[in-house]
């Protein structure tokens, strides 16, 4: 019994010590010419629900991209958007598309064919509202982008679903 107290006590430390050191992430950042600049490690944003709502408020732009809602189709300010430019995550500010990455795919939804660069965006497994679909969230912060689809336009093939609130726009200078 003292080595399974022990063992607790042990994970118990370790998971208060891992709390105060944030997880690291490699991203890759934009530069003022608009290059990708090579990939660095940031550290991960994490903030607690009180702090993500301070932050984003109670609105449409907390429930889509921490409670993984959606926006209504063709109602988001970037869905028709053709300004030249990059599109970065709300809630953190990491590049995450181009505009010239960015088409008229006729699901109401901003719809991009790349994100500025792999490690910026990932997947999981989304089970929700009886599919199974690819979820897309900021490599970051966890924020909710919206979905990932197997039929966008070459070269890649695939469609970055986006909800327009995840996104805020920088124009090109």
């Amino acid at each position: 019994m003292p080595a399974l107290l022990l063992a607790l006590l042990l994970a118990a430390t370790t998971a208060v010590g891992s709390e105060s050191t944030p997880a690291t992430v490699s991203v890759v950042l934009v530069g003022k010419d608009g290059q990708n600049l090579p990939s660095q490690k940031m550290d991960k944003v994490i903030k607690t629900d009180a702090e993500w709502r301070a932050q984003l408020g109670d609105g449409e732009v907390y429930t889509v991209t921490r409670g993984k809602g959606t926006e209504r189709p063709f109602c988001g300010m970037f869905h028709d958007h053709k300004q030249s430019g990059i599109y970065y995550c709300v809630c953190c500010d990491l590049p995450l598309f181009r505009s010239d990455a960015k088409f008229d795919s006729g699901t109401g939804w901003p719809s991009f064919f790349q994100p500025v660069a792999k490690e910026n965006v990932i997947t999981e497994v989304d089970r929700g509202h009886g599919m199974v679909r690819e979820e897309i969230l900021c490599a970051r912060c966890d924020s909710h982008l919206g979905h990932v689809f197997p039929d966008g336009p070459p070269p890649t093939g695939r469609r970055y679903c986006v909800n327009s609130v995840s996104l805020k726009f920088v124009p090109d200078k």
